[in-house]
């Protein structure tokens, strides 16, 4: 019996890329504004990479339908959509809010000086990290399968005639 190939950008490290913009968001307190972009860069690299992958695993596995083209494009535009709202813009997003938020609030709420409230603000950031991803997660499969998906049907499938 043959075990299925281990996904690189799902069950490996690699995965943990797709989380740099969150990193780099907590960070933005201590570090300059282009190291904060340059996450993003490195996420979206991620998001496009495992899109990619994707549409490259639909080719192989269609390699004789007929619809391949179609099987291999939805295969990429659902990774590409799903990655870059829920690895990418929404966490990014909350992230950004939070620390913002945090920082903003620090400074009236405590006797802190500044560089212990950037660095428990960057500590926060960090540590709302691993809470966030679930619930996003959740978040976008329902809105891909009430939005999007409805269109091209299951990942990977072609659309369903009219």
């Amino acid at each position: 019996m043959r075990t299925a190939e281990p996904d690189l950008y799902r069950d490996t490290w690699v995965r943990y890329l797709g989380y740099a913009n969150e990193v780099g968001e907590s960070f933005r307190p201590l570090v300059p504004v282009p190291v904060v972009w340059a996450s993003y860069g490195v996420a979206t690299a991620y998001v496009t990479a495992d899109a990619i992958d994707k549409g490259r695993r639909a080719a192989t596995a269609h390699a004789q339908d007929p619809a391949k083209a179609t099987r291999v494009g939805v295969a990429v535009v659902d990774t590409f959509v799903w990655q870059s709202l829920a690895s990418v813009a929404i966490p990014g997003f909350t992230i950004n809010r939070l620390c913002a938020a945090s920082l903003a609030l620090l400074e009236p709420l405590t006797r802190w000086p500044p560089p212990l409230r950037r660095w428990a603000t960057t500590a926060l950031g960090l540590a709302a990290i691993p809470l966030i991803i679930p619930p996003i997660d959740r978040s976008v499969d329902f809105l891909m399968d009430s939005s999007l998906r409805k269109l091209y049907g299951a990942p990977g499938e072609p659309p369903a005639p009219h």
